[in-house]
Parts: structure tokens; C-alpha cells; sequence
């Protein structure tokens, strides 16, 4: 008569009717409120009416259904109360929850108007994962679904290895579970749970991976080569995970080709390029750990470069190792092969080096540095002299004879001369221009007098006109 909505009404008074134990009735009266969800995916637990039935349902200890005529009803109700206290303890003693009408209640509300999120939780919570994961199989569920309802709640309760025997005796290929396997990983990759999703990944024998979390854990955190090397364990268990993938890629490719959707893949040569990539940073690991123990470092950067970095990386490694050395020849062979193996910039690494080397003053070591890229056997005929060239670009208080004696090594006139000229040392410039050629020692005399005259230098402005 006054045109409210009658859903409330029905809903207390189903609820009336299971708290009467009546179920059959209660059943009657909610088809008329409860509506099921229009999408059976969403990440909720459905509507707060279900919810409300379901949980008044969990928590009864009332396991029969009662009838008026039923003279033995109370008798039952003793019978079953005493046999199950509560559908959890009657669950984990027996086992036999299934045969609980009470269970079998709740899965006719949730099946009619739950959401399979809810049906999955449901499941779960009351140690049905098999048929959680069947559910979610079936009804081909978004991995949100899965992770939200099933993931999440196994590894917070302890569970993951039940999970994971599960989805082995489930589908022992894995295949079905991809997607959801997948979700997971990321999932626990953007929480930072690197310990668990490791464990996932060796499960998953998803070898690539796992070997990507190892570096993660090798190089994530650590302020020093000493504390790296005390993570080389991760190393070796690289190489072990990218040895097995090989093997497995060797082993499916004689037989019909396996079909891996969800594991990472990767070519034998990149995955061989790798490992090259462990075993030379384990060489620098030894090395650097070595020089930090003994107190040879010297330089303290904040950040602490690994091969397994971008380029630029790669290139301070190869940077730290020769500088880091008892001197420029013991870390030379083994910054050389960084350089080869990832064809880096050689002679930017070479200046990077110097200049460092320049800023501790120390001259003769650039001239070993030198000696060291002549005698490489892959140097360019003008790379050493670049290489001072460069330096003398930021440096120009060296002292006079080590200045000398870095320009005196240089292998081209040209060079040398151009070197003298950025050092102000126009005497110096002229003396070598003169000993080439006439044509082009008149022009380099003419620029050495037009330098000597703009820096009011008359000695050898006068030096220089006498000549020409």
C-alpha cells in the first residue's frame, strides 16, 4: 500500500526462517530479493544480502533440516551438533563437509547469486582448494580472480605448496594455469616479494626468469664488492638455472616442438652470451673483493656497477677494475675482456680512466695505461694519443715534466703539437712544427704565431717571423 520496496521484508524474513532452521522455506523467500551478479567475475564478494546469509550460515551449528512432523527433529539437532561443532572443525577432522547440508546450502546461495570470487573464498576457506581451482578452471576466470582468491590467501596462510602439488596433479604440464601462474609472478613482483616469487618460478620451471630474480638478488642492496662477494652463491645458481634451460631447449628440439606459453624463452647463443656474462662478472667479483679486502680501493662511488647494468655500466666496471688494482697492468687483462666481450667504447673507457688517474696525480700511471692500450693489439694507431688529448682538455695545471714527458709519448707530430698548443706551451709547438714538412710547417708556424700574438707572447711571436 505505501509503495516501499518490499526487498527488506523478504530478506529478514528468509532470515527468520533459517534461523528457524527451516531451509527450504528460507530458500523460497529469498528468490524473491537476492539477484545474482550481472558480472560473475567482479573482484567483490557479492551483494551485502548474500553475504549476510552466508555468514549466518557458516557460523550455525544447526547441520539438519527440521520439519514439523519430524518426531525425532530434536533428537537429530542433538545428534548433529554433537558431531560437528562447527563446519571448520567437522572439515578438518573428517573431511566430510560436502556431506554438511548446511555446506551444501551455502553453495546453493553462492552458485545462484554469488560471485565466483565468493565461491572461490568460500572453497577456500574451508580447505576445498581443489575444487576452488576446478571452479575457477571451469569458469575460465580473470587471474585477478585467481591471485585475489586463491594466490594470496595460500601463501599468507603457508599453503603454497599445497597450491602448487595441486596445480601439478591438476594439469602436470602447467599449461592450464599460464595465465594465472603468470599474474602471480607480477604480482609479486610489484610487492617486492622477490623470496616467494623465486619459489614460483622454480616451480614453474620457468628457468629465465628465475635466473633474472637470482641477478636481482645478487645485485639488489649491496654497497661493495666485499658484500658481492659474499652473494656469489646467486651467481652459480644463475648459471645453474640458464645450464638447465639449455638442456631442456636441446632435449625439445630432437622431439616435436614443446609448446612453453607461459615460460620465458630465449636463444641457445643469448643464453650462452649469459653465462659468458656470469663467469666474467664472477672474475670481477673475485678481483674487486680482492682489492677492497687488501685496501687497494680507492675510489668511492655511490653506486656500484655490475655487467649485468646498461652499457654505461658495463663501462664503469671496466673502469673500477683497472683503477682498482695494486697497479694499471693487474686489472688491465680483465677490464680488456669486459671491453671485448661487449664491444664498449674502448678509448672512452681509456679517457675515463685517465682523467681519473690525472685528478690523483698520477702521471706515470697514465703513461702504463698507455703502454698497456698500445700493446693490446686491437688499439687504432692514434688511440693513445686521443686519449691524452682528451685529458688535457679538463686538466691543464699538470706539472711541467710530467706534462712533457705525457706529450713526448704521444706517436704523431700533428698530435703533439696540438697538445702543446692547448697547453700553452707555443715554444714547445713551434720546435716540432718546424722539423715537418716546409708546406705544412709554414702553415702550422703561421697558427703557433697567431696564438703567440693574441696571448702577447713576443719571444716567440719574434721567434716565429724570423722563421717564416
Amino acid at each position: 500500500k505505501s509503495g516501499l520496496d518490499p526487498g527488506g521484508a523478504w530478506h529478514a524474513w528468509g532470515m527468520a526462517c533459517l534461523k528457524a532452521g527451516n531451509l527450504a522455506s528460507a530458500r523460497e523467500k529469498f528468490t524473491r530479493c537476492l539477484k545474482p551478479p550481472v558480472d560473475l567475475n567482479q573482484l567483490s564478494h557479492g551483494s551485502r544480502l548474500v553475504q549476510d546469509v552466508i555468514q549466518y550460515l557458516e557460523s550455525t551449528v544447526k547441520p539438519v533440516l527440521i520439519t514439523d512432523d519430524d518426531y525425532f527433529a530434536t533428537l537429530r539437532e542433538l545428534e548433529a551438533t554433537l558431531r560437528t561443532r562447527s563446519l571448520s572443525l567437522e572439515m578438518m577432522c573428517e573431511g566430510k563437509i560436502q556431506h554438511n547440508s548446511y555446506y551444501q546450502e551455502c553453495l546453493f546461495y553462492l552458485h545462484s547469486y554469488g560471485t565466483n570470487l565468493a565461491i572461490i573464498s568460500f572453497y577456500i576457506r574451508h580447505d576445498c582448494m581443489r575444487e576452488a581451482l576446478l571452479h575457477l578452471l571451469n569458469k575460465e576466470s580473470p587471474s585477478e580472480v585467481f591471485i585475489e582468491g586463491i594466490f594470496i590467501p595460500s601463501y599468507e596462510s603457508g599453503k603454497l605448496h599445497m597450491l602448487e602439488n595441486l596445480l601439478e596433479t591438476i594439469d602436470p604440464g602447467l599449461e592450464s594455469w599460464g595465465v594465472y601462474l603468470i599474474a602471480a609472478c607480477k604480482y609479486l613482483q610489484r610487492k617486492n616479494y622477490y623470496h616467494i616469487l623465486y619459489e614460483l618460478q622454480q616451480f614453474m620451471k620457468d628457468h629465465v626468469r628465475a635466473a633474472m630474480t637470482c641477478i636481482r638478488f645478487f645485485t639488489h642492496g649491496a654497497k661493495s664488492y666485499t658484500e658481492l662477494g659474499g652473494k656469489q652463491t646467486w651467481l652459480l645458481k644463475i648459471k645453474d638455472h640458464l645450464k638447465v634451460y639449455l638442456q631442456e631447449v636441446s632435449r625439445s628440439s630432437g622431439r616435436k616442438k614443446m609448446a612453453f606459453t607461459f615460460r620465458k624463452k630465449m636463444s641457445a647463443t643469448d643464453v650462452s652470451r649469459h653465462i659468458n656474462t656470469v663467469d666474467l662478472q664472477m672474475e670481477v667479483t673475485k678481483f674487486l673483493h680482492q682489492c677492497e679486502s687488501s685496501g687497494a680501493s680507492q675510489m668511492t662511488d655511490s653506486s656500484l656497477p655490475t655487467l649485468f647494468g646498461n652499457n654505461n655500466m658495463k663501462m664503469d666496471v671496466a673502469c673500477k677494475v683497472i683503477l682498482e688494482g695494486k697497479n694499471i697492468e693487474e686489472g688491465f687483462g680483465i677490464a680488456f675482456r669486459v671491453l671485448q666481450d661487449f664491444q664498449l667504447e674502448a678509448t672512452e673507457v681509456y679517457s675515463k680512466v685517465a682523467k681519473q688517474l690525472l685528478k690523483q696525480q698520477k702521471y706515470s700511471e697514465i703513461q702504463q695505461l698507455l703502454k698497456c692500450v698500445n700493446e693490446s693489439g686491437v688499439a687504432a694507431k692514434n688511440d693513445g694519443d686521443n686519449i691524452i688529448l682528451n685529458c688535457l682538455n679538463e686538466f691543464k695545471n699538470i706539472p711541467a715534466e710530467d706534462l712533457d714527458n705525457l706529450i713526448q709519448d704521444m706517436e704523431s707530430d700533428e698530435n703533439k703539437i696540438q697538445a702543446y698548443m692547448m697547453c700553452s706551451k707555443l715554444r714547445s709547438a713551434y720546435l716540432v712544427s718546424v722539423r715537418q714538412e716546409k708546406a705544412r710547417a709554414l702553415q702550422l708556424v703561421q697558427h703557433v704565431r697567431q696564438l703567440a700574438e693574441s696571448s702577447g707572447d713576443h719571444v716567440v711571436t719574434a721567434i716565429c717571423t724570423q722563421w717564416l
